[in-house]
């Protein structure tokens, strides 16, 4: 299998390998794997994952099949679909926000969201936002005031703010610009006590047992729930009334059909807020987080970077091919997210018996597809722990297995906005590289973390200043 699926790109003369968590060299007994699962999920995996195209396996929980194949992988998440609901720890983790969302909703339900949402981001909508995206770039970026001795950078934080400002700015007409601090506030609460896998939710305890982190969090989901709740009824009244709304996602929400289901009309408010909480939680901050990833490869890799920012001297948003006159900044991109996806692991649960790959999965089987594993597998890729962009240039792209690469999912649930997020991230990257140089840092390597999203679990500090102009 490693002749027909390993991508092979040119090699380079010096490969970066950034740090990544020690593997363990067999399974982890119950109270460590509880305890692990709540730290980190990334700590969990062993060597074997990453070098066995499938694990399964019965345990105290029920059976688990870990699928790292791209056959496997599309059995799942693309030819019998159906058959593979979210797993259970999603929902409770997610469940309080998101549950009336795309990200969550299964069956009918589901369909019909998608089906409302779906002409909402085709790629003449998302092209539509690019000189927008560019706009807000630059702003920030200019915010920075760059000078030619060095200065730090805050990359989460800077990063944080910039995709929320463009995701304010292209979805809500600005409605959601001043409170970017805020949002960021309460999103860092909640992945790091809210989102942690609580034991006893592993161990199926009742649910009136209480949860220590989701109390502890509880503030950030109310402040969530409060600001969305606000800006759903503010435009709802104004379209009621008859006054001119923005031609924005949120107005676009309010007024869908589902033409398939005229009787039960459009969206509900809940339904509506959970939906923008969906695209603010999962799209603002899996932008965010690639590029600080991005910047931070970038910095250990000078001359990579004098790649990218050569390509950043030519772009204009205004041309309309100006997405192909940045492939080595789409490759930059595309082999951050292989090494650091933003979801590092997708579970779902069979509806009913199944076979994968000569597998018999059993119902009730908790079927696990990890991007984390898959992106890293020694059968599928060459030195899979090098950062190597060249692996997604035009010319090696066509290489890549569509089910080897799935940063933004495959199949029915592929993510909806990976389109838009994928052009915000090279449009941000490129403005960037137009304006800064990065200096070289050797300080400590920032750590993956597994928060529902992969951050690092110490904040990400570079040192930037003004390119020097002729």
């Amino acid at each position: 299998m490693a002749d027909d699926l390993s991508v092979a790109p040119t090699p380079q003369a010096k490969a970066f390998r950034p740090w990544s968590p020690p593997r363990r060299k067999k399974p982890l007994s119950l109270v460590p794997f509880l305890y692990q699962s709540w730290r980190d999920p990334l700590l969990i995996w062993s060597d074997r994952h990453f070098a066995e195209p499938q694990l399964f396996g019965q345990g105290r929980f029920g059976a688990v099949m870990v699928v790292s194949n791209p056959a496997g992988v599309r059995h799942v998440l693309t030819d019998n679909a159906a058959n593979y609901e979210k797993g259970r720890l999603q929902r409770i983790i997610l469940g309080p926000l998101l549950a009336e969302g795309l990200l969550l909703t299964e069956g009918t339900d589901w369909r019909r969201a998608r089906r409302i949402l779906a002409p909402l981001f085709t790629p003449a909508r998302t092209a539509a936002l690019t000189r927008r995206m560019a706009e807000v770039c630059a702003k920030r970026v200019a915010g920075w005031k760059l000078t030619d001795s060095q200065s730090w950078l805050e990359v989460d934080t800077q990063m944080s703010t910039l995709t929320f400002e463009i995701l304010s700015a292209t979805l809500f007409s600005d409605e959601l610009e001043d409170d970017a601090a805020d949002f960021e506030a309460a999103l860092n609460r909640y992945l790091s006590i809210g989102a942690r896998i609580d034991p006893l939710d592993v161990l199926g305890a009742p649910n009136w047992i209480p949860r220590v982190g989701r109390m502890l969090s509880g503030g950030s989901a109310q402040f969530f729930e409060e600001r969305v709740a606000s800006l759903v009824t503010g435009r709802r009244a104004k379209l009621a009334s008859g006054q001119a709304a923005p031609d924005d996602l949120l107005t676009a929400l309010l007024s869908a059909r589902d033409e398939e289901d005229d009787a039960r009309g459009g969206l509900s408010d809940r339904e509506v807020a959970a939906n923008i909480l969906t695209f603010i939680l999962a799209g603002h901050e899996t932008t965010a987080r690639a590029l600080g990833w991005a910047l931070h490869l970038l910095s250990r890799t000078p001359d990579i970077a004098a790649r990218l920012q050569a390509e950043a001297d030519g772009f204009d948003p205004a041309l309309p091919d100006w997405a192909e006159r940045l492939p080595w900044t789409r490759a930059v991109l595309e082999e951050t997210m292989r090494l650091f996806p933003p979801a590092p692991t997708m579970a779902r649960r069979a509806l009913a018996p199944d076979v994968i790959n000569g597998q018999p999965i059993p119902k009730g089987t908790a079927v696990v597809v990890s991007p984390w594993i898959l992106h890293r597998h020694k059968l599928l890729w060459d030195d899979p722990e090098a950062f190597r962009p060249e692996r997604f240039l035009p010319e090696n792209r066509k290489s890549i297995d569509r089910y080897v690469y799935i940063p933004f999912s495959a199949g029915p649930r592929v993510c909806i906005g990976a389109a838009f997020a994928l052009q915000e991230a090279m449009i941000a990257l490129a403005t960037i590289m137009a304006q800064a140089d990065i200096v070289e840092t050797f300080g400590p390597e920032p750590v993956p973390t597994h928060q529902i999203t992969l951050r690092s679990s110490r904040p990400m500090r570079l040192r930037l200043r003004r390119r020097p102009r002729a």
